[in-house]
């Protein structure tokens, strides 16, 4: 799965974990749900939520294409793990 995502042109998916792996690989996300957990992928045109009929679905796609996402460290740099270590060993 890590692979498909690694390597699709976009996403499209209902999992709030898939959502989150395709901002990780900076893939726009197509959401199959009216409301997500991840609103900060939606705030930063990096994913479109969207009914589950397919006039919204193909609306929504359209809108996908348009978007200029912004992929930067949302999430952090990815080494929490180090500062958390130095932090509580000096």
């Amino acid at each position: 799965m890590i692979q498909l995502e690694k390597n699709a042109a976009f996403v499209i998916t209902d999992s709030g974990g898939v959502q989150k792996e395709a901002f990780f690989f900076k893939k726009k996300c197509l959401v199959l749900r009216e409301q997500t957990e991840w609103v900060e992928i939606i705030e930063n045109n990096a994913g479109v939520l969207s009914a589950n009929n397919t006039e919204k679905i193909i609306e929504a796609y359209t809108s996908l294409n348009k978007l200029t996402p912004n992929f930067d460290n949302l999430y952090g740099d990815g080494k929490a793990a180090e500062y958390i270590c130095y932090r509580l060993l000096n």
